[in-house]
């Protein structure tokens, strides 16, 4: 499996969590244990993918653009998080917010999909992309283990 076909996995989950999340009632515990799947998803997946594909990218003329694109919005989903992990997840408020949270997810990984990727496979050679595969999950395992 290549790094192309391991984001796409993990882009896969994500959206299914969002949407189950965005399902839920107010104040129901499993709006609680999905939260918490989807920020742990979110955050291992996003520090893996910086320290890896991302990190790869950077090293090529013609990827660092993309690359720290990808990086920003990662950490303006991080403080999106942030801020709905302050808030009472019974409160109306939350779930407008975690509805813009969504859609930034939503948007992020379609973008990476659709135009990231294109752009990586031109600047990393295919070899390295089968071996980044095995990184990446070392490296979210080491994440997950850490939070």
């Amino acid at each position: 499996m290549n790094i192309y076909t391991r984001l796409k996995k993990d882009h896969e989950k994500q959206r299914e969590l969002c949407e189950a999340l965005a399902a839920t009632q107010s104040g129901s515990q499993n709006r609680a244990k999905l939260w918490e799947d989807l920020k742990l998803e979110l955050e291992t997946h996003a520090l893996a993918e910086e320290q890896v594909f991302y990190s790869a990218m950077m090293k090529k003329p013609d990827g660092t653009e993309e690359a720290r694109h990808s990086v920003a919005e990662h950490k303006d989903m991080t403080d999106l998080i942030a801020e709905l992990d302050a808030m009472d997840q019974s409160a109306d408020i939350w779930l407008k917010k975690f509805k813009k949270l969504k859609h930034d997810v939503i948007h992020h990984v379609d973008e990476e999909e659709a135009d990231i990727f294109p752009v990586a496979r031109k600047v990393i050679d295919g070899d390295i992309a089968n071996d980044m595969t095995e990184k990446f999950d070392s490296r979210k395992e080491a994440e997950i283990k850490a939070a």
